[in-house]
């Protein structure tokens, strides 16, 4: 990608963005690679409910993620995996766009952004889970600087999830 990326702003999720959430998601090609259709807007409310608290705890989340004109385009943000198989005790970065901003720049530059505030929490690496075919979470990844580590069978699907790692340096000290 040689192209300038956009302006990102992100935010701790508020309760009206489990709304904002439920809605740009609720386009089932978005969710191709998050169980396929809609989620109930009841799972976006405990959602950002978690991150605000991963915010208070831990000094980052996923949070809610603003084009220039300060439109909720989606989330980026890290947090620490949950479920009971794959990087168990790992903090993941993810990200999750609208349709409508696709192919434009902001997962990239939003995750970006996140490596810059999970570094600075001291968090030392950083994965990626991404399921087979995601082509465009996989690119980002790779723009990211990521490398494949190793695959997770899916507790639940007949394919096996793919796990990227990245170290991340410690924040430089320019205080010497």
């Amino acid at each position: 990608m040689n192209r300038p990326l956009p302006a990102v702003r992100l935010r701790v999720p508020t309760h009206e963005d489990a709304v904002a959430w439920h809605r740009v998601f609720s386009d089932p090609e978005v969710m191709e690679f998050y169980g396929g259709g809609p989620a109930a807007l009841s799972v976006y409310e405990e959602l950002t409910a978690r991150q605000r608290r991963h915010d208070a705890v831990l000094g980052f989340c996923l949070w809610t993620l603003l084009d220039e004109a300060g439109e909720v385009i989606g989330f980026t943000g890290a947090q620490p995996w949950r479920p009971g198989w794959g990087p168990v005790g790992e903090i993941e970065i993810g990200w999750r766009l609208g349709r409508a901003h696709w192919g434009k720049g902001y997962a990239t530059a939003a995750a970006r952004e996140t490596l810059q505030r999970v570094r600075a929490a001291g968090v030392p690496e950083v994965v990626a889970m991404v399921r087979p075919g995601n082509e465009r979470s996989i690119a980002v990844t790779r723009r990211l600087g990521m490398r494949p580590a190793q695959s997770y069978p899916h507790p639940t699907l007949n394919e096996s999830a793919l796990c990227f790692r990245l170290a991340l340096n410690p924040p430089s000290n320019n205080s010497e």
